[in-house]
């Protein structure tokens, strides 16, 4: 018999735990809890778990529980949650190994495909760069690549467009035309692509 998968929702608020315990009881067990703090005092280190973490939480952000689950819980996936301008440290969290990240708000099937990879890799305990499938190698313009450098770095649209000296629409054309390229489904498989090697 398949054991029990579990997801831990660690977030300190509370109308958000509620909401995705609802939404995830469904398909998961679903722990939650109100700090990084509470969830690490829970002493939880079995397989089958995966943490899906707010990154701006008092005490003990979602980045800084990352790495103490990397540290102390071997093979245990983590999904981060993140607002639009959080992008960076989000970013900087799937480069120390989380599985995803996902912008509020986010989409029901978006958060369960990614508790889905992120099962499997827990089965997998592979390195976070060789998962996800390869994103095909497609050359991208000049300012296509300035573009996708400026995004996987955590820049908004219109941060992007000043920097470029261009405006805002002619920006999401080109991260359009990029996501096409890469065949990437989000941000978070822009920042996967840039971690392996960079685009022509």
């Amino acid at each position: 018999m398949t054991p029990e998968l579990t997801v831990c929702v660690v977030d300190d608020d509370a109308d958000v735990r509620d909401s995705l315990s609802i939404l995830l009881s469904r398909h998961y067990r679903v722990l939650t809890f109100a700090s990084a703090r509470d969830f690490l005092d829970a002493g939880i280190k079995t397989g089958g778990t995966c943490v899906l973490a707010d990154i701006r939480m008092p005490e003990m952000d979602g980045l800084a529980l990352q790495r103490e689950i990397n540290r102390t819980i071997a093979g245990m996936p983590v999904l981060i949650m993140t607002g639009h301008g959080d992008v960076p440290m989000a970013v900087q969290a799937m480069k120390e190994g989380a599985v995803e990240f996902l912008e509020k708000p986010f989409e029901r099937e978006q958060l369960l495909d990614a508790l889905e990879t992120a099962f499997a890799r827990g089965r997998q305990t592979a390195p976070a760069a060789e998962t996800g499938g390869d994103l095909p190698r497609k050359a991208l313009t000049e300012r296509e690549r300035n573009v996708f450098e400026l995004l996987v770095q955590g820049h908004q649209n219109k941060v992007i467009a000043h920097k470029l000296g261009i405006s805002t629409r002619t920006v999401e054309v080109h991260r359009g035309r990029v996501m096409d390229k890469l065949r990437a489904k989000n941000l978070a498989d822009l920042v996967r692509y840039a971690m392996r090697e960079k685009p022509r």
